[in-house]
């Protein structure tokens, strides 16, 4: 499907996202600021988690055919979801890249180049047949980047064999050996390294220069010769929203107008984590003993092995907390966050989650499942010191303990205190003159340099 647009700059980008909501998000807010540069935009996407087209106007949408939009339970498995839709969308993703090239070459328009999720393994090869330029998109942290590049040296440390679960990973600092992703992660997070590796045109990142500083120099060390481009935080030039494929509830708002400023903590831990229903009761029982007031944005598949008709809350815990709780499916998180009664933010610390949290100088409480949710706990509560870790894991004493340590006492002060100092910095970066807005402008140099479009005229455009 077409969706008419103007483009001032007669050039054309194609994105290429993953269909899971923490990397579809980064894409179309990626997408939103290029468009505001004078980018025509293309993206393509499978039927699973397929967005709305008609609430995004600004993009001309096209679809390829995959297996996980017939799965009766396409949100188990993610590592199953990702080597599924590997396998079965190569030839489908050739012959829409052809389709889109040729109509490009009718209307006389220069298409740019390619810009995808690295979790995408074949995009460099089919974009290498069409000699189309790719760059990569990184939705994730960037010290995950590091340690998936690092795997293998790690193993012939012995790291994973390593008893001492608080013993300090030596070439990874701040990392410890019990955040260290388990060995069924390893086979995808060595091909997400090698994946990126090969986008050598450029690697843009939703983070900033000054939130990941010497991480992102050491990414620049690992990856010589690559381009790289931290523009984050990507939802500040234009956030999107991904109603179509889950919608939040609006009461969230209209409760936490009524509480006071700084006292409510909102607890989500994402669209793909799960508890064991015992792990499900520490949490709750965690929340309730805190006697702190809480948003809960709880889905039904946050229960592992939660059958239909099963509810997900007992009757005596609602009861307990119904004076200062709001449970719901999905809060509208930004709006949540820059909400003045929210004090705390209690994560899965996805990377979305992350940024979003710090962008509104609210603290952390980490609860990681997989992927870089360690790493980027790790790197908030022991180097940007905004958030708090439940080191001891899920426990309903340390739950609780950990709650009141955010929500009442004088270490939730100091936290909330950096937070706000971080979120200023966040702020300031992408302002002119900040290092997200020069990087930004780099990025829209590079693409026009695909086009043809030599530097003078890149700048003429900029000041349009």
């Amino acid at each position: 499907m077409e969706t008419k647009q103007e483009s001032k700059l007669n050039c054309r980008v194609i994105l290429f996202p993953q269909p899971y909501i923490g990397h579809l998000t980064p894409m179309l807010n990626l997408g939103n600021a290029l468009y505001s540069k004078g980018f025509s935009v293309t993206i393509i996407q499978t039927r699973f988690n397929s967005l709305n087209p008609s609430e995004h106007p600004n993009f001309s949408f096209h679809y390829i055919e995959d297996p996980m939009s017939k799965d009766a339970a396409p949100w188990s498995g993610t590592l199953r979801t990702i080597v599924l839709l590997n396998e079965s969308c190569l030839g489908g993703f050739r012959d829409c890249l052809s389709r889109i090239l040729e109509d490009a070459s009718v209307k006389k328009e220069t298409v740019a180049c390619l810009i995808a999720d690295p979790m995408w393994a074949f995009v460099g090869s089919v974009a290498d047949e069409f000699n189309l330029p790719r760059l990569a998109l990184r939705t994730g942290g960037l010290l995950a980047l590091i340690l998936y590049d690092s795997l293998s040296l790690l193993r012939d440390k012995g790291y994973f064999q390593e008893s001492e679960q608080e013993a300090a990973v030596v070439e990874i600092p701040p990392l410890k050996v019990k955040d260290l992703p388990s060995e069924e992660y390893h086979e995808t997070m060595t091909l997400m390294a090698k994946g990126t590796k090969s986008y050598s045109q450029g690697i843009i990142c939703n983070s900033f220069k000054e939130l990941d500083g010497t991480i992102l120099d050491r990414v620049r060390k690992t990856l010589r010769s690559t381009p790289i481009f931290p523009i984050g935080p990507l939802h500040k030039y234009a956030s999107t929203s991904l109603a179509s494929i889950i919608t939040p509830d609006q009461s969230t708002i209209t409760w936490l107008n009524t509480q006071a400023p700084n006292s409510v903590l909102y607890v989500s831990f994402g669209t793909l984590a799960t508890l064991s229903k015992e792990e499900f009761l520490e949490v709750a029982w965690g929340l309730a003993n805190s006697e702190q007031p809480f948003l809960w944005a709880a889905l039904p598949r946050l229960i592992n092995g939660l059958k239909t008709n099963d509810a997900l809350f007992s009757d005596d815990f609602l009861e307990a907390v119904k004076d200062r709780s709001h449970i719901i499916a999905w809060a509208p998180q930004k709006e949540v966050l820059a909400h003045p009664a929210v004090g705390g933010f209690w994560t899965h610390c996805g990377w979305n989650s992350t940024i979003e949290s710090i962008c509104e100088g609210v603290p952390m409480i980490c609860l990681p499942f997989f992927g870089d949710q360690k790493m980027n706990a790790r790197h908030l509560s022991d180097v940007l010191k905004v958030a708090l870790q439940l080191e001891k894991g899920i426990n309903r004493h340390e739950i609780e303990r950990t709650i009141r340590r955010l929500m009442v006492e004088k270490e939730g002060e100091e936290l909330r205190k950096r937070s706000a100092s971080l979120k200023l910095v966040a702020e300031q970066c992408i302002e002119e003159g900040g290092s997200s807005h020069e990087s930004l402008d780099q990025l829209t140099s590079h693409i026009l340099s695909y086009c043809g479009v030599e530097k003078m005229t890149v700048h003429n455009h900029l000041k349009k």
